[in-house]
C-alpha cells in the first residue's frame, strides 16, 4: 500500500521560508510524477508544483513561480518543496501526490501539512 507522509509545515512570517518533505513508501521511480497541491479554506485544491520523476522536468503554478522549488532525493524516496518569499495567500494545507502517469493528479495522496503565513 502506498503511503505518502508530509512534514515541515508550520507558522512563518511573510517573507520567510519553509521546506516541506514528502516521504514515499517505496521506490520513487514507481511513480511517473510527484506533485504538491494545496487547499486553502473555502477553496478548491490546486496544483502548486509537479515533477516528472525520470526526466526531472518540473512545472509550477503561476502564483508560485520563482519562489517555490520542487525537488527529489531519489536515494531517500523523498520529494521536497522549498518555499521562499512566502505570502499570506500561500496559507493552506499542502498535500503530496503521486501519479502513475504524467497527466493530472495521481491517485495517491498524503494527509497534508498545514502552512500558515502571517502578515
Amino acid at each position: 500500500q502506498v503511503q505518502l507522509v508530509e512534514s515541515g509545515g508550520g507558522l512563518v512570517q511573510a517573507g520567510g521560508s519553509l521546506k516541506l518533505s514528502c516521504a514515499i513508501s517505496g521506490n520513487i521511480f514507481s511513480f511517473a510524477a510527484m506533485g504538491w497541491y494545496r487547499q486553502a479554506p473555502g477553496k478548491e485544491r490546486e496544483l502548486v508544483a509537479r515533477i516528472i520523476t525520470r526526466r526531472g522536468s518540473t512545472n509550477y503554478a503561476d502564483a508560485v513561480k520563482g519562489r517555490f522549488t520542487i525537488s527529489t532525493d531519489n536515494g531517500k524516496n523523498t520529494v521536497y518543496l522549498q518555499m521562499n518569499s512566502l505570502k499570506p495567500e500561500d496559507t493552506a494545507v499542502y498535500f503530496c501526490n503521486a501519479g502513475l502517469n504524467t497527466v493530472g493528479p495521481g491517485p495517491y495522496w498524503g494527509k497534508g501539512t498545514l502552512v500558515t503565513v502571517s502578515s
